[in-house]
C-alpha cells in the first residue's frame, strides 16, 4: 500500500477511535490495538515527512461537546508520548532524579484558583482547548471550592471515579445503560449539563501536577505536589524514585510498577498505566514539546496480565430478543488487585472457537485491566454442549446468524427471559425512562408475580404496602420508584415506539414515524390499525415495513391497552424549521467532533424539519463527512450522484 495513503487511513481510524474513546461508552478498539497503529503512523511519518493537519500525533484528546461552553486554556494540555520496555524507562531517567505516579484512567482537568476561590474547571479537550465544567464544581471530591492561598493557583488533575463507587453505581443501573469503565462513567458525567445527575456519580478529582503557584512555586515537582497535599488536594500516588533503594539494579523498575499497582489498587482508582517525570521542572520544560506531548514526562503502559483457572460452568443470560449470551464460571483468580470468576464469552462462535469443556484449563486477562475475558483455552476438551432447550424457560433453543457470528435464541415467546430483556429496555432512558427501576428489581417483580406486561408497570402501586416490607426497601425509595412511575407517564411518540421493541425499528426508525405524524398518538395509531404502507416513510424497506406489520398483529390488544397510561406530547417543531433545511435529506458518515454523537446531530436536522437516511440515494441532498479523503461506499456513491460532501463545520454554517 502506497505510505501516503496508508498515513490517510491510519489518521482516520486513529481519530474515530479517540472520538469514541474519550466522548462515549462504547469504543472499539483496545489500548494496545491503539498503539500499536499510533507506532506505525509515527513512523510513517518519519519516513515520509509528511504529518496531516489532523493527525493524532499532533493532538492531545478529545474534542469540545457542542452543548458546553468553549473554554481556551491559559496553558497547553497536551498528553504523553507512550513507551512499553524497562529499558525505555531506564532511557529516559537516566542519571535524573525522577518520580513514578500511577496514570490515572478518567478524564484530565485543571483547576484555577483566585486569592483562594475557585474561578475556572475546565477539561483537556484537544490540548488547547477544553470544555467549562464548573457546573459540576460542587459535585466533585477532593476539589477544593477555597483554599488558604493569596494570587494566582493553577493545578493540574484527573476526574476519576474510584472503582468501588463504579460497581455500586452500575449495579443501579440497567444492562442498557451500564457503563464499560469508571472513565467513560467519568466523561459521561462531566459531559452532562445538569449537576444534580453527575453528582451521583461518585466523581473525584486527584492532583498530579502544580502548574502555577504564585506564593511559592518551586523548581522541584515533588514539593509542589506536598503543598498542593497541604492545600487540601487529594494527590496521585507517586515514589520518588532516586530514594527508593533496592540492592537489584535490574529487579528496581519492576519493583516500582509493582507498587505503583499496589497503590492504585488500594486507592481503588482506575488506572492504565505509570507515568516518569523529572523532579527539576526548568530541566523538563527545556526538552520542549511536540504538538502531540510534553517531553519532561512520558507514560508506560502496562500489559495486560494473564491468570490461569478451570473452568466450572457456563450460565446463560438473555436480552430483550430472547437471545442467550453464553457466561463463563471459573474458580477464583486475583487480577489488577480484584477478584474474578466469571467473564462473557458473548457468543456461540467464540464458545466454539475455544472449545470448551467444563474442567479445562484457561486462561483470564482483564482487557484494559477493566473487562474479564478468556485469553485462551489450554486444554480444549471441545465437551461443552450447546443447549437445545432455554436454561431460563425450557423452550426450544435455535443457532442463528448475525452478520458473522452465531448467536443462540430462545423460541418461546413467552419466556421470562425475555420478558425481563424487553422490561428493562423498556424502562431505559432512551425509551420510556423510569429512573431507580433497575434489572434486579424487575426480576423481583417479575418472580413475585406483579409484572407479566409493559402496563403492570403502572399498576406497581397496587403492592405498594408489600414492597415496604421487601428487604432492601424501604419507604422513601418505594415512594419515590413510584412517583417516578408517575412522571413517566408523559411521553413523547418516538419514545413510546422505541420502547415497545418492534425488531428492526430503533431510535432512529421511530423518530421517523414521530415525526412523519408530527408526534400525534391518534394518526399514527389509525395508520397503524390500517396497513399503512410504511415503505413511504424515509429509508423503510421491506423487512421493516413487514416488522411493523407483523408486530401490530400480534400485539395489538396490548399496545392499545399500554398507550392509555401515557400522555402524549405533540410535536411543535414549526418555529424551529429553517428554509435550507426544510424537506431536504441528509445522510451521516465517519465519525464526529463538534456534535457529542451522531443521534445529537440527527435530532438538530431534525428540529429544523430536514431528513436523515441511512444510505446515499438519488434522493440524498447531502452527505456530512469530515474526511473529504474517504473512500467509502457512501463517499464513493455521492460523489458518483453529484450529492454535495459537507463537513459539521460547513453544516453549522448552514443553519447558523
Amino acid at each position: 500500500m502506497d505510505k501516503i495513503k496508508r498515513i490517510q487511513e491510519l489518521v482516520s481510524i486513529l481519530n474515530k477511535a479517540s472520538y469514541e474513546y474519550y466522548n462515549t461508552g462504547h469504543p472499539f478498539m483496545e489500548d494496545s490495538e491503539f498503539d500499536t497503529l499510533l507506532n506505525e503512523l509515527q513512523r510513517l511519518e518519519v519516513e515520509t515527512g509528511t504529518v496531516l493537519k489532523n493527525s493524532p500525533t499532533q493532538n492531545a484528546g478529545s474534542k469540545v461537546a457542542k452543548e458546553q461552553k468553549k473554554i481556551t486554556h491559559e496553558h497547553l494540555m497536551l498528553s504523553l508520548d507512550k513507551i512499553h520496555t524497562i529499558d525505555e524507562i531506564k532511557d529516559f531517567v537516566k542519571d535524573k532524579d525522577c518520580i513514578a505516579s500511577v496514570k490515572l484512567d478518567g478524564l484530565t482537568c485543571s483547576a484555577t484558583y483566585m486569592d483562594g476561590v475557585l474561578t475556572r474547571l475546565e477539561t483537556r479537550g484537544n490540548g488547547e482547548t477544553g470544555t467549562d465544567i464548573m457546573v459540576h464544581k460542587n459535585s466533585i471530591k477532593g476539589l477544593p471550592l477555597r483554599i488558604n492561598h493569596g494570587g494566582k493557583y493553577v493545578v493540574d488533575g484527573e476526574c476519576i471515579v474510584p472503582y468501588d463507587k463504579f460497581e455500586k453505581i452500575n449495579a443501579t443501573l440497567s444492562e442498557n445503560d451500564k457503563f464499560s469503565n469508571p472513565r467513560n462513567m467519568a466523561s459521561g458525567a462531566l459531559n452532562l449539563l445538569d449537576s444534580n445527575i453527575s453528582a451521583k456519580r461518585g466523581l473525584q478529582f486527584v492532583v498530579w501536577n502544580v502548574i502555577e503557584d504564585s506564593e511559592e512555586f518551586s523548581n522541584n515537582m515533588v514539593d509542589n505536589l506536598r503543598n498542593a497535599y497541604h492545600l487540601g488536594f487529594e494527590l496521585v500516588p507517586y515514589i520518588d524514585i532516586n530514594v527508593y533503594c533496592n540492592n537489584e539494579e535490574k529487579d528496581r523498575f519492576n519493583n516500582i510498577l509493582d507498587l505503583i499497582k499496589q497503590f492504585a489498587n488500594t486507592n481503588k482508582y482506575p488506572m492504565d498505566g505509570a507515568v516518569f517525570s523529572y523532579r527539576d521542572i526548568e530541566y523538563g520544560k527545556s526538552l520542549g514539546r511536540t504538538g502531540h506531548h510534553f517531553r519532561h514526562s512520558v507514560a508506560y503502559k502496562f500489559e495486560d496480565s494473564d491468570a490461569e483457572t478451570t473452568l466450572t460452568n457456563i450460565e446463560w443470560t438473555m436480552g430483550k430478543t430472547g437471545q442467550l449470551t453464553p457466561v463463563a464460571i471459573f474458580n477464583d483468580v486475583e487480577l489488577e488487585g480484584t477478584k474474578v470468576n466469571r467473564a462473557s464469552l458473548h457468543n456461540i462462535s467464540i464458545c466454539k472457537s475455544l472449545e470448551l469443556g467444563i474442567g479445562d484449563t484457561i486462561t483470564i486477562y482483564k482487557a484494559n485491566m477493566i473487562i474479564p475475558q478468556i485469553r485462551d483455552n489450554l486444554t480444549r476438551s471441545n465437551t461443552f454442549e450447546i443447549p437445545t432447550i432455554c436454561p431460563i424457560c425450557g423452550g426450544k433453543t435455535e443457532i442463528v446468524k448475525d452478520n458473522d457470528s452465531e448467536v443462540l435464541m430462545c423460541t418461546n415467546q413467552d419466556c421470562k427471559g425475555k420478558l425481563l430483556g424487553r422490561l428493562t429496555h423498556f424502562v431505559s432512558k432512551n425509551a420510556i425512562g423510569i429512573d431507580n427501576l433497575s434489572e434486579q428489581t424487575l426480576q423481583k417483580f417479575i418472580e413475585l408475580g406483579w409484572l407479566k406486561s409493559f402496563a403492570d408497570i403502572y399498576h406497581l402501586s397496587e403492592h405498594k404496602e408489600q414492597m415496604y416490607k421487601l428487604e432492601g426497601f424501604g419507604t422513601k425509595s418505594v415512594d419515590k420508584l413510584l412517583d417516578n412511575i408517575e412522571k413517566s407517564r408523559d411521553i413523547t411518540l418516538d419514545r413510546f415506539i422505541y420502547s415497545l421493541s418492534v425488531p428492526l425499528i430503533g431510535r432512529t426508525a421511530s423518530k421517523v414515524i414521530a415525526n412523519y405524524f408530527n408526534g400525534n398518538w391518534n394518526d399514527f395509531w389509525y395508520a397503524w390499525n390500517s396497513d399503512y404502507n410504511w415503505k413511504l416513510l424515509n429509508d423503510f424497506g421491506d423487512a421493516m415495513s413487514s416488522s411493523m406489520f407483523l408486530y401490530i398483529l400480534n400485539h395489538r390488544d396490548m399496545v392499545s391497552e399500554l398507550s392509555k397510561e401515557f400522555n402524549f406530547e405533540n410535536h411543535n417543531t414549526s418555529n424551529n424549521k429553517k428554509e435550507n433545511i426544510l424537506g431536504k435529506v441528509f445522510v451521516i458518515t465517519g465519525s464526529l467532533c463538534r456534535y457529542l454523537n451522531r443521534e445529537e446531530l440527527i435530532n438538530a436536522i431534525e428540529s429544523m424539519g430536514g431528513k436523515v437516511s441511512g444510505s446515499v440515494s438519488s434522493k440524498t441532498d447531502f452527505l456530512i463527512c469530515n474526511d473529504t479523503n474517504s473512500t467509502s461506499s457512501k463517499n464513493t456513491k455521492a460523489k458518483k450522484l453529484g450529492i454535495p460532501i459537507i463537513t459539521e463545520e460547513e453544516f453549522i454554517d448552514m443553519i447558523s
